[in-house]
């Protein structure tokens, strides 16, 4: 399939930047599926009527926000979300030593409230709307090492509980985009110092005079919508945040 032809005329500048956005629409509505092939650069020009350059150069940009990837010899497919692309693209946890190991997880609740004004504002939502609060524990090697509180909206994930997260088969992102077709093409975050409440010690089996590591991620679907908020406390004691951007680009994610 090619996008739909409605309003096929190009008239914005630059126009590979018109021709994004307008793959990425088709991403939106469903056309093509993750794991699925897209139209070859050739269909795709025919489609929009402008030179397979134009649409290379939107291509490109695609695969630099790893929307798409590009398999040599078979073509350009919609990314999915599995388990070593969540491996080595979203999670920075690596041992003192380097060395790095899937989490498991915990679930510890799921509930519905209402998001405050912040909450309403980082998620491009109206205050007072219902959202959903996660909180679990991962492990590595056995020991709870980051207490995570998700936050997303209800309107989004609407049959979403307890027992369908926690029976979730793969990764959380892998989840979202299977189940309810959004998918995260990229975050953000922050990261910062501070004494944890008496809970969250507890579950990192820290004192709570010992600092922890504390990182603010938003995780952002197509169009820098953002889909999801998430604050991880993170006992660093034997193990520390490590972002590789080269590596990640250079194939594993």
């Amino acid at each position: 399939m090619v996008p739909s032809p409605a309003g096929n005329s190009l008239n914005s500048h630059p126009l590979y930047k018109e021709v994004k956005n307008r793959i990425t629409r088709s991403l939106i509505a469903g056309e093509w599926k993750p794991g699925a092939a897209i139209p070859s650069e050739g269909r795709l020009a025919a489609h929009f009527r402008v030179s397979v350059g134009t649409i290379r150069k939107a291509i490109d940009e695609l695969v630099a926000e790893k929307i798409v990837v590009r398999q040599q010899g078979r073509g350009t497919f919609v990314t999915t979300h599995s388990e070593d692309r969540q491996f080595y693209y979203f999670f920075h946890m690596v041992g003192k030593d380097g060395g790095k190991e899937p989490p498991d997880h915990e679930l510890l609740s799921l509930q519905t409230v209402k998001a405050d004004h912040a909450t309403a504002l980082q998620l491009g939502i109206e205050r007072g709307e219902r959202v959903h609060r996660i909180q679990n524990v991962l492990k590595l090697n056995s020991v709870p090492v980051i207490f995570d509180e998700l936050l997303i909206a209800a309107a989004r994930f609407a049959d979403l509980s307890a027992e369908k997260f926690g029976a979730r088969d793969g990764t959380i992102y892998g989840f979202y985009q299977s189940r309810y077709g959004i998918n995260v093409v990229r975050i953000s975050e922050r990261l910062s110092a501070a004494l944890p409440d008496a809970r969250v010690a507890r579950l990192l089996g820290v004192k709570q005079a010992s600092p922890v590591l504390v990182i603010k991620r938003v995780a952002y679907t197509y169009h820098d919508q953002p889909v999801e908020l998430r604050t991880s406390w993170v006992n660093t004691a034997r193990h520390e945040y490590l972002s590789d951007l080269w590596k990640a680009e250079s194939g594993r994610a």
